[in-house]
């Protein structure tokens, strides 16, 4: 018997499934099929993506998922196939109760593009559940004098299923005083009564039991049923009645618990006890006893449980008047449920499309979500919209769905991400609302190049600066993230011309910092520029410039040069002043030069040592020398000066100039040759013979240390030459022109120093070309030419010096030295 009914069960639930209903797929339709309930965990329903004109394989290629309210998902989808599948084994009393038709809706979604189909599927009832009578042995008290044709309805049996698988008949077991009559409710199930055909008689049979079943419509049908205990009552000549037989009232959904609903009132002709009226709810469903309740004695009819217009409209109560003698009528109370705007719309957010890039075009997709408003007929037309002016706009999809869609463009550097806040509100009476938070984070795009901090930079360096030395940094900032924002520092070449910057910068890559990467030497360069370049890290790199100014401080490295009187190691030159000359008179002018510049170039004149120094003096700011009392017969005829020439720079270099000067009593006399008046001949005494000898010796040993010492000198200045030309090497690598002459201090004191080569005579020549073609602006001093010797005698300038020396003019000053 039990295989008979599988078999059966399941020949109806494939005849169900060959039920499904018309398939449309289309911009607003929904794609509806329809399933047998109880059918097992993994039962076949459709080929969705047959139905939906997809391949196979697109559905698992974009991403397919199911989406529902709730998140309760009944069905799932295999990707690969596109076969719809039960979840699990579904119920439909539980799922939709006595609704008819039961419709279980949920969403296909897709990706790339982002799109979503509705599914609608109904869920055909079977016949799994019997009819069941809440009370399985009602007690029917009935007097004896009830006359014949007298109605006494019954409890209703409940059946959890639908249609023609529902409560269809009532039977009743054979008996002479009762035969069943069914009826009809406006809502609700069928209910029977028992129509008195025998008159009762008490002392002939006080009770009489009856047996009533009902049926269902299903194949086969099932039954239930409940044992009838009829008692019969002593005479009771009048019955209660009822005022109305039908009271009507209207309740709204949203009435608290003890409202009152509607007030019954009977009355009864008898005396006594049998006067006592006492109100009940008898032979009710469930629902209405759980919902209502009456006052025994009053009548009033009041809220038990909370009513929902969604959920029951209407309810049909049943009142009973019982007397005190068992005699009872019957009454209605139809309550109509009157529906309130008390639920505000729900929305429901199906995907969104997190992060988004901040180059995402107008109108695209980012969220799907629906809307749903429970108050249906109060509600009124829902509208949706962002709380705050955000670059996005909500677009109505088809029934009660919606997309988020981009509207303006985006910027991640302003706003990294959105909070949106979307507001669903109905137009009932009062307007309710109800706000859902979707947060969308933007993503970067290599849209910003590096900035740098500043439209140029200046830097300086001091001269004579050690190899590698940090002289600053440029910095550019990139306001992208990431990989985007990593800035990698370079140095352009320059567009034209000879000097080659990389062989005097050096930038770190990384963090920007520059570095010097040869000694500077002012005399020669004082200042370059060139470009440094930001790229970042993006896909597409973006990049800057920025020119870098490079400004090389001058160090005081440069003794003054003696220009006149020439110090060129011969015999000192000799000016004539006569003995008439008066106080004040002009004698000479040293003249001096400084390689260096700014306060290391000032100069100052001073007497260092003179044969008598009252008689002359030396301007301090210009080199003259001057007398400074009247010349008497008595001064020597050779007065031997020595001047210091001294600079301002820390520490101060300084040299010297040697001058003879001959007081005579005229210029028209003959020159002779001078005389040292300050050497006295000697006679050689014969007593101080040894005392020559002694002498010989000592100048013999004297002449043998000045040898040496010569030597020593020549190996010094065979060095020299070799520092000279590296010094030379540096800047035949930048090409500078051949056309300068470069000279160094041999010493940096603030004593006396002897003095070597300085710049040559300014001329046009002399100008930085090299440095023409890179900087056309780069301000090109005019040399002075200096020739410098260890003796301290003066070369008398000639014309030879307004040319340009290269390097083997630098070897033929050393060789000079020598």
């Amino acid at each position: 018997m039990a295989i008979a009914r599988r078999k059966l069960l399941q020949s109806r639930q494939v005849g169900s499934l060959l039920l499904f209903l018309c398939l449309s797929v289309g911009g607003a339709a929904a794609i509806r099929y329809s399933v047998a309930e109880e059918m097992e965990s993994g039962s076949f329903v459709a080929n969705v993506a047959k139905d939906l004109g997809l391949e196979v394989g697109k559905l698992a290629a974009r991403g397919a998922r199911l989406v529902s309210e709730g998140n309760i998902l009944h069905f799932r989808l295999h990707r690969k196939t596109g076969d719809l599948f039960v979840k699990e084994k579904l119920d439909r009393e539980s799922l939709c109760g006595k609704a008819d038709p039961c419709v279980l809706e949920f969403e296909i979604v897709l990706v790339e593009p982002l799109q979503s189909f509705r599914v609608e599927v109904r869920v055909f009832d079977i016949n799994d559940n019997a009819p069941v009578f809440l009370n399985k042995e009602p007690l029917l008290k009935i007097p004896e004098s009830t006359p014949l044709g007298s109605r006494f309805p019954l409890q209703s049996a409940q059946d959890l299923d639908v249609g023609l698988n529902g409560l269809q008949n009532y039977t009743l077991s054979a008996s002479e005083y009762f035969h069943l009559h069914t009826r009809f409710r406006s809502h609700g199930p069928k209910y029977a009564e028992l129509v008195l055909d025998k008159p009762l008689d008490r002392e002939e049979q006080p009770e009489v039991n009856l047996t009533i079943t009902a049926v269902d419509g299903g194949s086969p049908p099932k039954s239930g049923t409940a044992h009838i205990r009829v008692e019969v009552l002593d005479v009771n000549d009048h019955v209660p009645q009822f005022s109305r037989l039908v009271y009507r009232a209207q309740v709204p959904e949203n009435s608290a618990n003890g409202s009152l609903v509607a007030t019954v009132t009977a009355t009864d002709l008898d005396e006594g006890s049998n006067k006592e009226i006492t109100y009940s709810l008898a032979q009710n469903p469930e629902v209405i006893l759980q919902t209502f309740q009456i006052d025994s004695e009053t009548g009033e009819v009041r809220l038990r449980g909370s009513l929902d217009f969604e959920a029951i409209e209407t309810y049909d109560i049943d009142i009973q008047a019982t007397d005190g003698g068992g005699l009872s009528a019957h009454s209605k109370v139809l309550v109509e449920v009157v529906d309130v705007n008390d639920n505000p719309p729900e929305v429901t957010v199906s995907s969104v499309s997190s992060p988004l890039p901040e180059d995402s075009p107008l109108q695209t997709v980012v969220a799907l979500f629906s809307i749903r408003d429970r108050d249906i007929r109060v509600g009124g037309k829902i509208t949706c919209f962002l709380k705050e002016d955000l670059p996005f706009a909500v677009k109505p999809t088809f029934r009660n769905s919606y997309s988020l869609v981009t509207d303006r463009g985006m910027d991640r550097e302003e706003v990294s991400g959105y909070n949106i806040t979307l507001v669903a509100m109905d137009t009932g009476t009062p307007t309710l609302s109800s706000e859902t938070v979707i947060e969308v984070l933007i993503s970067d795009i290599n849209d910003n190049p590096p900035v740098f901090q500043e439209d140029s930079y200046i830097l300086t360096v001091p001269e004579n600066n050690s190899p590698a030395v940090f002289i600053g940094k440029v910095h550019a900032e990139d306001l992208d993230l990431g990989e985007n924002a990593q800035i990698t520092y370079s140095l352009l070449p320059p567009k034209s011309g000879d000097l080659s910057v990389f062989a005097y910068i050096s930038i770190n890559s990384d963090n920007g910092k520059l570095y010097a990467l040869r000694t500077m030497d002012y005399e020669a360069i004082q200042d370059f520029q060139f470009v440094v370049k930001a790229t970042d890290g993006g896909f597409l790199s973006l990049s800057s410039q920025v020119t870098v100014r490079v400004v090389v401080l001058d160090d005081n490295d440069n003794c003054p040069m003696i220009l006149y009187p020439l110090q060129n190691g011969t015999l000192p030159c000799n000016d004539l002043v006569p003995r008439s000359a008066e106080a004040g008179y002009l004698v000479t002018k040293v003249v001096a030069v400084d390689g260096d510049s700014g306060q290391n170039s000032w100069l100052s004149y001073h007497l260092f040592k003179a044969t008598d120094p009252g008689l002359f003096s030396v301007q301090q700011k210009n080199g003259e020398i001057r007398t400074l009392r009247q010349i008497s017969e008595r001064d020597p005829t050779m007065q031997k000066l020595i001047v210091l020439v001294q600079d301002h720079g820390q520490p101060a270099l300084s040299t010297t100039a040697s001058l003879n000067i001959l007081l005579v009593d005229g210029f028209s006399e003959p020159y002779l040759q001078f005389r040292d008046p300050f050497k006295h001949p000697t006679r050689v005494n014969p007593s101080t013979k040894y005392l020559v000898i002694s002498l010989a010796v000592l100048s013999f040993l004297f002449l043998l240390s000045v040898t040496v010492i010569f030597i020593t000198h020549i190996c010094q200045k065979i060095k020299y030459r070799e520092k000279f030309t590296i010094q030379e090497h540096f800047y035949d690598d930048c090409n500078f022109s051949n056309n300068l002459v470069q000279g160094e201090a041999s010493g940096s004191t603030s004593q006396p120093c002897p003095y070597e080569v300085s710049s040559a005579t300014g001329t046009g020549n002399s100008e930085f070309w090299f440095l023409k073609h890179l900087m056309p602006n780069f301000p090109f001093p005019h040399g002075t030419g200096e020739v410098k010797t260890e003796a301290g005698s003066s070369l008398p300038p000639d014309s030879d010096r307004n040319r340009s020396w290269g390097s083997e003019g630098h070897a033929q000053v050393s060789d000079d030295y020598m």
